[in-house]
């Protein structure tokens, strides 16, 4: 599948927007990015908080944070594989190898705290029409004339029986545009109206500020995936050096960082 044919996401668009030429590098020119602990992080809690959801909140503490570990460990063994010198490894504090250590310890106290929040709030995970509990979810759709694939962490359901879509965040970085994307792919391909999002922060072990979707339409949504996929096929690739070079992890490759 080239480029100019296989199906968009909310990653790669905000990737496009922020700068153009890292989207290059990394999904055109396939640059071999730069490794980083904080991308095992993410993957690795999600796979146990997925785990743990599709148990039905059965799994304990203990074997939930062993799933993690083990998850984490691969991912970075694999990474170490191919580039084991530590110190190319991108990392925001410290060495890349400090920073492996330290977010093994922190995803496991993370993925603990979840279990607990869990099992303490209890959200109601919505079931799919074929019985399936809403957890990564994936979908694809057609949004401004373009395809576009995601996956969607958890649909709750709401008192007045809508959905609220979920995003779990071991970052500081949070997206409305993935909220608001994950709401019409929803509402398109299920017809039940959400209303709401949020995002579980695993940094504070809570979840953030409700955010109201119910003003976001298909054709707002639909003119940002748009606007992306054509810019790509133009080949319009605009560089956006900056502060974020020091944490793309194509910058190696790049004669703009």
């Amino acid at each position: 599948m080239t480029i100019e044919t296989q199906h968009r996401s909310v990653s790669q668009t905000q990737q496009y927007e922020k700068c153009g030429w890292q989207y290059y590098l990394q999904r055109v020119a396939r640059v071999v990015p730069r490794p980083a602990a904080w991308s095992h992080h993410g993957t690795a809690f999600h796979s146990a908080a997925e785990a743990f959801e599709l148990s039905e909140r059965r799994m304990g503490t203990e074997e939930a944070v062993q799933l993690f570990s083990d998850r984490y460990s691969a991912l970075v063994n694999k990474s170490l594989d191919q580039e084991p010198n530590t110190d190319l490894w991108l990392s925001a504090t410290g060495s890349g190898g400090e920073d492996i250590e330290r977010r093994y310890r922190v995803g496991q106290e993370q993925t603990a705290r979840y279990v607990e929040w869990a099992g303490e709030h209890r959200p109601d995970i919505w079931t799919t029409p074929s019985g399936a509990p809403a957890v990564e979810l994936e979908f694809v759709v057609e949004l401004g004339g373009v395809k576009v694939r995601g996956y969607i962490d958890q649909l709750t359901v709401e008192p007045d029986g809508t959905l609220r879509v979920r995003d779990l965040k071991t970052g500081t970085m949070k997206s409305r545009f993935q909220l608001e994307t994950y709401k019409t792919a929803v509402e398109q391909v299920y017809n039940v109206p959400v209303q709401r999002g949020d995002w579980y922060l695993a940094k504070s072990g809570s979840v953030s500020r409700t955010v109201k979707l119910e003003t976001v339409t298909e054709e707002t949504v639909g003119e940002r995936f748009a606007a992306m996929d054509a810019g790509v096929k133009a080949g319009n690739f605009r560089p956006a050096p900056g502060f974020t070079c020091r944490f793309c992890d194509v910058s190696h490759a790049c004669s703009y960082a």
